[in-house]
């Protein structure tokens, strides 16, 4: 199989941290008629946009934008799915809370799939644990974190890649996105087994 790694999604935002606000979350794109800047990009998907879960003020941490795919940092990821053709699997990785996450965010709705990501999720947590003992939580978005409209992975699900997922990343709030760097690669470690069981099912139950 092919793996494609997208290190930084939000390469100004990224890049804001280091010489603003450590905590900055959105995008930095100007909106128009106030001087709150950028738009949360997982909130600016075309799933459920608009709903709840998402902000429609544009100064709120979790602002959705003008409309879905707005935000180039989003549209790019959009056209690049869309012209693949033949993504399998999608893995969004975020902090913090120790959580695998898998569809909907938007919705109650069960997905058809349901039984099959949420025995996957639990197998994956549990190598996960493996290594270091960490201990992670799974289920849908809506279930086990909060409702989000607008989010990647409900995205990704609903274009027909199957095995989209979500995780919330080390720890679980002693440090939440101030995450010591001694942990860095200790977490990428027990991440790593994680995905590897993630990437061999979607390869042994190819759709």
């Amino acid at each position: 199989m092919d793996i494609f790694l997208e290190i930084v999604t939000n390469p100004d935002g990224y890049a804001y941290t280091h010489t603003q606000n450590r905590m900055w979350r959105k995008t930095r794109k100007p909106n128009p008629g106030t001087t709150c800047v950028g738009v949360d990009p997982n909130r600016n998907w075309d799933a459920g946009f608009g709903g709840a879960g998402a902000s429609g003020y544009a100064c709120s941490e979790t602002y959705r934008g003008p409309r879905a795919h707005s935000e180039s940092e989003v549209s790019s990821i959009v056209d690049f799915v869309r012209s693949h053709g033949n993504i399998k699997a999608f893995v969004s990785i975020h902090s913090y809370s120790q959580m695998l996450l898998y569809p909907y965010g938007y919705t109650r709705q069960p997905v058809p799939e349901q039984p099959e990501l949420h025995a996957l999720a639990k197998k994956a947590i549990t190598e996960l644990a493996s290594l270091y003992g960490t201990r992670y939580t799974y289920g849908s978005i809506i279930d086990t974190i909060y409702q989000a409209s607008g989010g990647t992975i409900d995205w990704t699900y609903n274009q027909g890649i199957k095995y989209s997922y979500t995780f919330e990343l080390r720890d679980t709030g002693r440090y939440g996105f101030v995450l010591p760097a001694d942990q860095i690669i200790p977490t990428a470690q027990e991440t790593w087994l994680a995905l590897m069981v993630i990437m061999e099912h979607a390869k042994d139950n190819m759709y």
